[in-house]
């Protein structure tokens, strides 16, 4: 999927200086994907970067979505031609994405449900259970109210607060010594490479740096008013489900790990 997007920017960017043009869409990748974006040394390397942003960025599809979509809109905005929205869908559904752009939202294809509670686990004590089922239950009517950013906000602090289970768990010689997501999640990718932990806890960081960018969901640091983007009811639903699922499986493998 990201190769043809990449093309089309090449078609895009054909009208503007090139390597403004390709910076242009470096700078929302590389937000989608969680990194700094910095001026490339050519338009040859510009790019090489942008095409890596991407690549790390379609590790969340919503996010890469949002990052082109909303780079067009910017560039319309100043009279430059874009591909049309049915053009953007047809790519996605050529691919399965799952999701479709009904402006100003990003429709997800499958039903959204609820956010559930988790099984309470035995091995947590009844203090550390209370804190993880009343966050949930909190973003959940956060969500009933319409309230959407408040909504993400709850449960992506109930993420942050989760990781810190994994404070002094040993790996050889070694503990996890960080104190914020993180560090934590840093360390703990570097004792499980190569493994599917080692991949969700990147998904999951992905998503922390976007959520908590100010040009990006902006529930943590605010929002920037230029360049931030509103959260909606489908965009909200799909945070709180991802990170959910980081969670629920974040509790699994610390179980795991703590059992070894």
């Amino acid at each position: 999927m990201e190769d043809e997007f990449f093309n089309l920017i090449g078609k895009i960017v054909s009208q503007l200086d090139r390597q403004r043009g390709l910076e242009h869409f470096k700078q929302y990748f590389a937000n989608a994907a969680g990194v700094t974006s910095s001026w490339s040394s050519s338009a040859s390397w510009a790019e090489t970067d942008l095409h890596s942003c991407m690549t790390d960025a379609a590790a969340n599809a919503p996010l890469f979505i949002e990052a082109f979509y909303d780079a067009c809109q910017a560039l319309e905005k100043k009279d430059i031609g874009v591909p049309d929205v049915s053009l953007m869908n047809s790519i996605l559904a050529r691919h399965n994405a799952g999701y479709e752009i009904s402006p100003p939202n990003l429709l997800s294809k499958t039903p959204q449900t609820p956010i559930a509670t988790l099984p309470t686990l035995p091995s947590l004590d009844e203090q550390a259970s209370d804190v993880i089922q009343g966050s949930l239950k909190r973003s959940e009517e956060y969500l009933t109210a319409n309230q959407w950013r408040q909504a993400v906000q709850e449960i992506l602090w109930l993420l942050e607060t989760v990781s810190t289970l994994f404070q002094d768990l040993p790996f050889g010689e070694t503990t996890i010594q960080g104190k914020y997501f993180n560090k934590i999640a840093e360390e703990l990718r570097r004792h499980n490479r190569g493994t599917t932990f080692d991949q969700a806890l990147d998904w999951a960081t992905t998503l922390h740096g976007y959520l908590s960018s100010p040009s990006g969901g902006g529930v943590r640091h605010g929002v920037d008013l230029k360049r931030g983007i509103i959260m909606q009811e489908n965009d909200a639903r799909l945070f709180c489900n991802l990170i959910r699922s980081y969670i629920t499986y974040l509790l699994a493998e610390y179980e795991r790990l703590k059992s070894t």
